[in-house]
């Protein structure tokens, strides 16, 4: 497969600059088609970047002849339905994360995707990105030694527009995304721990609503324990008076600290306590460099590659956390 001839499945905000213009800007990549269920929106969104159709229905747009794979760029609880949809049809799919509302959903996806001989992605970008690879290349060479422990951390004050019960944004409506900015920010976390450390087997935490302004948590906190014996503790709170974001990897012989979010500099500290820093820019459209490793590995038949199931460890480890949490609402 030389060219990858996409379609966009919810050309909202995220597809604007992040995501959307990479699929017709990379080589070996074409963007065919755009859907939303707002006609007008759709046929804007492709007048504005040049993309030669649009649809107001996804099946129509998965069912064209001359779209290879579908980016998925909707909110969560629609993940699973056009996962199995496009797969169904045959086509490569791309989802946004987090991969669906639930780890139960995620599985469903996989062996969807599994059953066609389809690959599945998940857009944990920055697994692609210079500054989490310069990141993983000092661990893998043992410039902190052994690495021990992990710390997480995440504050934000709660913003106006989490503050109007009768217009919430969708991230904070469980129902649609799964849960509120927990789910929506710290699964690019976990998921770049995944990346650098490998996987997460056991998981224990709190979640509660401290300020009550809407359905969903607005505070985290956890511990958890990698496979390779590596211990880590987290706290996510998005109703603070402060603002922080940070998380360190402390190994036997340094430590490294570095932000998921922005593009600040990564400090690691050697053996001898030198800070020694790092500065990358993070890309205008900052999908675009996993994108390009995705239609590399397309265009090299490499389906061993998708990372759906790297993604569905994220879920699951959110699953465990908001356990508690979800079940006490439902009761509600």
């Amino acid at each position: 497969m030389q060219k990858i001839r996409w379609g966009i499945i919810g050309c909202g905000d995220v597809t604007e600059v992040k995501s959307g213009p990479a699929f017709y800007k990379l080589e070996g990549s074409e963007l065919i088609a755009v859907m939303r269920r707002n006609a007008n929106l759709a046929k804007e969104f492709a007048k504005r970047h040049n993309v030669p159709k649009w649809y107001s229905d996804a099946e129509s747009l998965v069912n064209d002849p001359e779209i290879d794979a579908i980016y998925i760029a909707t909110p969560p609880s629609t993940h699973k339905e056009y996962t199995i949809l496009a797969a169904q049809a045959g086509k490569i799919v791309y989802v946004e994360k987090p991969m669906a509302l639930t780890f139960e959903e995620c599985n469903e996806m996989i062996a969807a995707c599994r059953s066609q001989n389809v690959p599945l992605f998940v857009a944990y970008y920055r697994r692609a990105l210079p500054r989490f690879l310069k990141i993983k290349e000092l661990i893998d060479s043992g410039a902190i030694g052994t690495p021990r422990i992990v710390n997480c951390q995440l504050f934000r004050e709660m913003e106006s527009r989490y503050q109007d019960p009768d217009n919430l944004p969708w991230f904070v409506k469980p129902e649609i995304s799964g849960g509120g900015l927990f789910v929506d920010l710290a699964c690019h976390t976990l998921d770049i721990l995944d990346f650098l450390l490998g996987k997460i087997v056991s998981v224990k935490g709190h979640a509660n609503s401290q300020a009550k302004a809407y359905p969903a948590e607005d505070c985290v906190s956890m511990s958890f324990m990698f496979e390779n014996h590596i211990q880590g503790v987290g706290i996510w709170n998005f109703v603070a008076g402060a603002r922080e974001d940070k998380v360190e990897i402390i190994g036997t012989k340094g430590k490294i600290t570095f932000a998921t979010f922005g593009d600040a500099a990564i400090s690691y500290y050697d053996e001898n306590n030198q800070l020694h820093q790092f500065h990358f820019e993070n890309p205008k459209h900052i999908q675009m460099p996993f994108i390009q490793t995705v239609i590399h590995q397309l265009q090299r038949n490499d389906i061993s590659s998708s990372n759906g199931e790297a993604a569905a460890r994220t879920s699951w480890v959110i699953d465990e956390v908001l356990k508690e949490y979800r079940t006490a609402h439902k009761e509600q």
